[in-house]
């Protein structure tokens, strides 16, 4: 397969992945604040500003925006052509990626992103945000689960498909650790809190539903919501397809089908960092994590899938070329590379 096929694929399931999840922690957000009302602006600030951080584009978003309001957070997220991580963006980059290999994908995944792109720049969708940000959300989500959906059953497993998945699952990974992190200000610097209130549980119960996970949790947890059965859960369950664990085992499996490397061996550091940090989900426990601080764990796991991620791309996609292809994809990653670097340069632990 080409470096340029592989890294367009990958992109491909990135940027719908992360256009799904930012609708998904907005939309959450906003019906958490219907249920506590009586909130001044500058409390308001407090649930906002947040979601901004965990993104990694606070920078990008004071940048902009001179403060950290519903309205200048929900447009800066969504519609910000500016902010290379809104839903609009991530939507027009996942578009363009899957027309720069149309002859790699089937005729119902083109339809089904060119459908949710020409959707995201009509009209249609101004209006669908201003009568109700929720079917606006619904509207995000489902297109990205169609995708999802006809990428499995369409496309031919092959390795192509392997680098979606790579992708998918990576981006996944990332995103519940930054929906985890987005409550972490309200934990101890370092162990798990003793006892939480009622509207700590209602933001934990946020958390959850952001990662659709509200379901699959009180299956088996129960309906008893708690820090640390929740980071537990979203963070070494083996079975729930968004927990960081899952997600890190699926990224593992489409690295080896694609070197054909058995596992306990590797061929590239893309391999090695993912063996070795699934092995450190696989034997860590939730009392361990939040003994050395939640946030600060989090921050180190968005660095080790930011590290997989560069290696993987040095290992496939970085390659001399001679089209002109090679320049967007370098311009790609770097683009990525620097946001993740700005973020993790202001990352200090904010309790």
């Amino acid at each position: 397969m080409l470096s340029r096929v592989a890294h367009s694929l990958y992109w491909m399931a990135r940027y719908t992945e992360r256009a799904e999840n930012i609708a998904r922690i907005v939309d959450v957000n906003l019906q958490l604040l219907l249920d506590l009302r009586n909130l001044d602006e500058k409390r308001l600030i407090e649930y906002w500003l947040p979601i901004v951080q965990a993104t990694g584009d606070e920078q990008e978003f004071f940048k902009l925006h001179p403060h950290a309001t519903g309205q200048a957070v929900t447009e800066f997220l969504v519609f910000q052509p500016e902010n290379p991580n809104s839903i609009f963006q991530c939507i027009s980059s996942a578009r363009e990626n899957a027309r720069m290999v149309r002859d790699q994908i089937t005729l119902e995944l083109w339809e089904e992103l060119n459908r949710i792109y020409l959707f995201i720049h009509s009209p249609l969708a101004r209006k669908v945000w201003a009568r109700s940000p929720s079917e606006f959300f619904q509207e995000i989500k489902a297109a990205s689960l169609h995708v999802i959906g006809i990428m499995n059953a369409t496309m031919v497993h092959d390795e192509g498909w392997r680098f979606v998945q790579a992708g998918q699952f990576l981006e996944r990974g990332d995103k519940t650790t930054r929906i985890l992190d987005v409550r972490h200000q309200r934990l101890p610097e370092r162990g798990v809190p003793v006892t939480i209130n009622p509207t700590d549980a209602l933001e934990w119960s946020a958390v959850l539903r952001s990662c659709s996970a509200w379901d699959a949790y009180k299956t088996i947890c129960g309906a008893d919501v708690h820090p640390r059965l929740v980071a537990e859960f979203l963070l070494l369950g083996d079975t729930f397809p968004r927990s960081l664990r899952f997600c890190v085992s699926e990224l593992n499996r489409a690295l080896r089908r694609i070197s054909g490397v058995a596992e306990g061996h590797f061929c590239n550091d893309a391999e090695k960092l993912t063996g070795r940090f699934l092995a450190e989900l696989q034997f860590s426990t939730i009392d361990e994590i939040f003994d050395s601080g939640l946030h600060q764990y989090l921050d180190d796991a968005q660095m080790k899938l930011n590290n997989i991620g560069d290696a993987l791309f040095h290992a496939y996609i970085s390659q001399p070329f001679d089209n002109l292809n090679s320049e967007h994809m370098v311009q790609q990653e770097e683009q990525q590379q620097q946001a993740r670097a700005a973020h993790h340069a202001s990352s200090a632990p904010r309790y």
